[in-house]
């Protein structure tokens, strides 16, 4: 029980901040954002078991690109920042030699980007990028209470033993009555509630990468910042797959 409150507790103030630097955009949400990436950068570092300079330099190539990314006071989420994300990956690539360990800039720098973009997007940028935020929440809910409704065969055993099908299942029906809602209610494009479940697949599909990552690093957690839930990274595994499509979704339909 006292485990329980501790999550309740520390999921309740993550919802608040996040909804907080959404409702507020621009350098709000870019500064809550960018902290967020520098810490699961680290994390992403720990799990390829790099050193501690290694988890540093890792920290410092996706710097100089989340500082470009910061709207109104530098380019902004831009073209030159996807650039600079790029670049970033290479530079610790060569000074690492740890392909792996450099892929973890665009892992953790394309959702940044991609969040930042949609919430840039004029009048809709709100919901849209409350829309690509909360499907993953919603997915996470409904796949929770389908799987522990339903049961049956497993999602992934070897990966993640507690997921199952009925579970991937609820999770994407949860995220498309989640997303229809806002069609009816807020006017979100229906030709977006028609892609969420795909999304919703995405989301559940960036779980189970987190987790095949952890086994292989052999831990339980991406970290222990945050009491009863772990790292950054384990709570936004499903959000790190999403928000890139949910932003070429909109680029490309919008």
């Amino acid at each position: 029980m006292s485990d329980l409150g501790t999550r309740a507790v520390v999921g309740i103030a993550l919802v608040v901040m996040a909804s907080a630097a959404l409702w507020a955009g621009g350098l709000g949400f870019w500064l809550i954002l960018a902290v967020a990436a520098i810490l699961m950068i680290g994390e992403w570092a720990g799990l390829m078991h790099a050193t501690l300079r290694q988890r540093r330099l890792s920290q410092y190539a996706l710097s100089v690109p989340l500082a470009i990314m910061a709207p109104d006071i530098a380019a902004g989420p831009s073209f030159l920042s996807l650039g600079l994300l790029i670049g970033g990956a290479f530079f610790l690539g060569a000074i690492t030699r740890s392909g792996r360990l450099a892929a973890g800039v665009l892992y953790v720098g394309l959702p940044v980007l991609a969040l930042l973009m949609l919430r840039e997007r004029g009048d809709q940028g709100l919901l849209l990028t409350f829309w690509a935020m909360a499907l993953v929440w919603a997915a996470d809910t409904g796949a929770y209470f389908a799987g522990r409704a339903i049961g049956g065969p497993k999602l992934a055993p070897r990966i993640s033993p507690n997921k199952t099908w009925a579970g991937f299942i609820g999770g994407m029906v949860a995220a498309t009555v989640f997303a229809l809602v806002l069609v009816w209610r807020f006017d979100l494009p229906l030709v977006l509630a028609v892609a969420t479940p795909l999304l919703a697949a995405a989301s559940q599909a960036g779980d189970l990468y987190e987790s095949h990552l952890k086994r292989q690093a052999g831990v339980k957690d991406s970290s222990n910042l945050l009491p009863g839930h772990g790292g950054i990274l384990d709570r936004l595994d499903g959000l790190v797959f999403v928000a890139p499509l949910a932003a070429l979704l909109v680029i490309a339909l919008i």
